[in-house]
């Protein structure tokens, strides 16, 4: 009996290595199958890291830009929620109901499910916006916002011994920690919510780095959206630095941006909204140069975070096989917002970066958030994999839509995608898989990317784009001019009245209303 229980024993063991479970070290099951990081800030200006023109500093990401692909025409669909549900499912807003406000989704199934089902353990920290709490739809856990957005320093009631806390509505921001809701939240006293959520994320990997099942971690930040807030250590380390105004900035990070080999001659500078420095009295430049200070803070503090992120999973061993994508739900905001009585960056203060430094961040492109021009839609987007990637320190130029992500994520992780999901029929996926590109390779799409957000619409091929404002149609050669500069409506009626036709087509089979 010893003798057949050894036999049994050292099979099975035979077994598991033969599967790819090194007993001695823990490292994962499945080689084959990387671990997936995707990185979304909010609201970053195209322009607004290094490795994409910056003068904010931004060490982390440019080193993954080193090692990783740069991709340039990766687009969203210029507003946070709607972006967020078509990064989650793969499917437009529109098909899952999170095309007007955040809601409930209506229909779709999440990234988290689909890799759960794969055998993965699926972790979402941070920003969701919707009603729906992610640890329903898939995630094994779910700490964060759920809610759009909140005070970085308190977004629940106020403390003791400190300021009423700047809010849009004071208590009622819902944070989610897996299957429990907190309305108000409120952290303890050094809670800052670009550390803190990363401090969350950061005991998910540890609790997990010894499991043998690969992970999907996806790190939903706040920053840069407003409240303009950050630490005042970091805000000073820009102290100085936007005393030059919108032009001088906007100049040097489009110089960077093509002495850097990211843009070339199709991407000409598009004519600045921001009015003359010169012109502007001494409150108002002290105004605005704050604002920029903390924007900038934020944005570093966004990247030190980051940092953190990557020096987990190294520790763990695990980072050579890992998949890392970082990438903005829209371009920078115009919007303007303005509570409270404190100085902006505060506690007390809810500013926005508004319209003029908007446009500096969303540097080459023209217009902003909300809007379906490049400068609300383009975001950057970097690709990191040490074990899996070709071409380090490449560009890419491929018209790309955050629809792709679900597809490259299932073939990543070796997962099928359902026919059904809480009893409905799913929609087929409408992005196409990436990692062609990853290697070296091409990608076909089949259908052009569409875009949908109350004043803006746009189609987009591989060549041109055809593009909404408010009552407007226009039409761009993307092959020459991919900042939008020359509107070719007039000069190509024939194929302006094609494109409009087409994208009506798809906005009926979605249920957007009609417009001319």
């Amino acid at each position: 009996m010893d003798t057949i229980f050894f036999m049994k024993k050292t099979f099975l063991l035979i077994l598991l290595l033969g599967l790819g479970l090194n007993i001695s070290t823990g490292q994962k099951l499945n080689e084959d199958r990387p671990n997936i990081v995707i990185v979304l800030a909010d609201d970053l200006g195209y322009s607004d890291i290094g490795a994409y023109g910056s003068e904010i500093s931004t060490p982390n990401l440019d080193e993954l830009a080193k090692n990783g692909i740069r991709f340039t025409q990766m687009h969203n669909t210029s507003k946070c929620f709607p972006s967020r549900a078509i990064l989650l499912t793969g499917l437009y807003a529109q098909q899952v109901g999170m095309d007007k406000k955040p809601e409930n989704f209506t229909n779709g199934i999440f990234f988290g499910e689909v890799l759960k089902r794969a055998g993965y353990t699926t972790l979402f920290v941070g920003k969701h916006h919707s009603t729906d709490n992610p640890y329903d739809w898939g995630f094994d856990h779910y700490y964060g916002l759920r809610d759009g957005a909140a005070n970085y320093f308190n977004p629940g009631l106020q403390r003791p011994g400190e300021p009423m806390p700047a809010q849009k509505r004071y208590g009622k921001r819902v944070f989610a920690f897996d299957g429990e809701l907190k309305q108000p939240y409120t952290p303890p006293a050094d809670y800052y919510a670009t550390t803190t959520w990363t401090d969350w994320a950061c005991d998910f990997l540890k609790k997990y780095a010894e499991e043998e099942k690969p992970f999907l971690l996806y790190m939903s930040y706040q920053a840069p959206h407003d409240p303009l807030q950050a630490p005042e250590s970091v805000i000073q380390k820009y102290e100085g630095v936007y005393d030059v105004g919108y032009e001088a900035i906007a100049a040097a990070r489009y110089k960077r941006q093509i002495a850097s080999g990211l843009l070339d001659d199709r991407y000409p500078r598009s004519l600045p909204t921001y009015p003359s420095w010169s012109d502007l009295n001494d409150s108002i430049k002290a105004d605005q140069v704050r604002r920029m200070q903390v924007y900038a803070a934020m944005i570093d503090e966004l990247d030190r975070n980051i940092g953190r992120l990557i020096e987990v999973i190294k520790e763990s061993g695990e980072w050579d096989n890992t998949v890392f994508m970082f990438l903005s739900d829209n371009g920078a905001s115009a919007e303007v917002v303005d509570r409270g009585e404190g100085q902006i960056g505060d506690i007390d203060r809810w500013a926005s970066l508004q319209g003029n430094w908007s446009n500096v961040a969303n540097t080459p492109f023209r217009h902003n958030k909300n809007a379906s021009y490049e400068g609300g839609t383009a975001t950057p987007f970097i690709f990191h994999w040490p074990r899996g990637l070709k071409n380090k320190g490449s560009v890419n130029h491929q018209p790309l839509h955050l629809i792709d992500i679900m597809p490259t994520l299932i073939e990543l992780s070796q997962a099928e995608y359902p026919r059904q999901y809480k009893g409905r029929e799913l929609p087929s996926l409408q992005g196409v898989n990436i990692l062609p590109l990853v290697r070296g390779e091409d990608v076909y799409r089949a259908s052009p990317l569409y875009f949908d957000w109350q004043k803006g619409s746009a189609l987009r091929t591989e060549d041109w784009k055809l593009v909404r404002w408010k009552d407007t149609w226009e039409l761009y050669n993307m092959k020459k001019d991919r900042t939008e500069t020359q509107n070719l409506a007039q000069v190509e009626e024939d194929r302006l009245e094609s494109m409009k036709l087409q994208w009506q087509k798809w906005a009926e089979s979605v249920g957007i209303p009609y417009k001319n």
